[in-house]
């Protein structure tokens, strides 16, 4: 069993801001100097598609895989010596479109997570292809799984079956059902005996949809630890591994938590 007391703590930074709409370069400046405000985080947190928007024009707007954005989180990681994250649009080497989340190591390696619940609402079902897989990433001993958006309505793929530390939710969450957001982030963070940090963004998008950010950090308990409400900005939050290890050694009802098998 890991010793989580020996883990330092974990220093994130929430990037909530407006995006400009299909407009990768005017979000990869906009961002550069954001990040000068991350500087001492551990693990720094951009929003859902951050270099477009939410956008279903996935066939104009996907990036290859190791395109320029890949490019530009690699450098943003090994100038800020931290892990940065978020999604974007990428046609992957089958020829398919996924909402990918990129995780860029300060030492340059980048791994990735796809996102498995796509918006039929929003028609996302037939613009990408959905992910088949989850994902676990280790940050200074920390097991840290993501998840994009509307993955948090589904407690099932959000289960904890690796021991996570933290579960982690990159969004475009409209503002109009800002109230579930709020809602369904605590119950993930009770349920898992875990961390929960999410990153949303502020502004309009291109089709007249608003967005009301509600970043956020929670504890184990379902607590706001962070709350960044509809500022935009760049917001610090520090996670303790030791308090997270005294409250399960307290509480350790994942000992008697279902067995399940997951049927894609």
């Amino acid at each position: 069993m890991r010793d989580l007391t020996a883990l330092p703590d974990l220093k994130l930074a929430l990037v909530q801001t407006t995006l400009a709409w299909h407009d990768r370069a005017a979000n990869l400046a906009h961002f550069e100097v954001l990040l000068e405000q991350a500087r001492g985080a551990d693990l720094i947190i951009l929003p859902e598609m951050f270099t477009t928007g939410f956008s279903m024009d996935s066939a104009a707007l996907a990036e290859p895989e190791q395109g320029p954005s890949d490019a530009w989180l690699r450098e943003q990681a090994r100038r800020l010596d931290a892990v940065i994250t978020g999604s974007l649009i990428i046609q992957a080497a089958d020829g398919s479109h996924r909402n990918r989340l990129l995780w860029a190591r300060p030492d340059g390696e980048v791994l990735h997570y796809d996102k498995r619940h796509l918006f039929r609402m929003a028609g996302e079902h037939k613009h990408y292809t959905p992910g088949e897989t989850q994902a676990l990433f280790e940050l200074k001993g920390w097991r840290v799984r993501p998840l994009i958006c509307y993955d948090l309505r589904f407690p099932v793929w959000s289960r904890d079956p690796h021991d996570t530390d933290l579960l982690l939710y990159t969004a475009n969450w409209p503002a109009a059902r800002r109230h579930h957001w709020n809602r369904l982030l605590p119950a993930r963070a009770i349920e898992n005996l875990c961390y929960v940090a999410a990153v949303n963004r502020v502004g309009t998008d291109g089709k007249g949809h608003a967005y009301s950010g509600d970043s956020q950090a929670l504890d184990f308990q379902g607590e706001s630890l962070l709350d960044a409400g509809d500022v935009d900005g760049v917001f610090l939050v520090s996670l303790s591994a030791s308090q997270l290890a005294a409250y399960r050694e307290r509480f350790p009802a994942m000992r008697d938590a279902d067995g399940f098998d997951l049927h894609l």
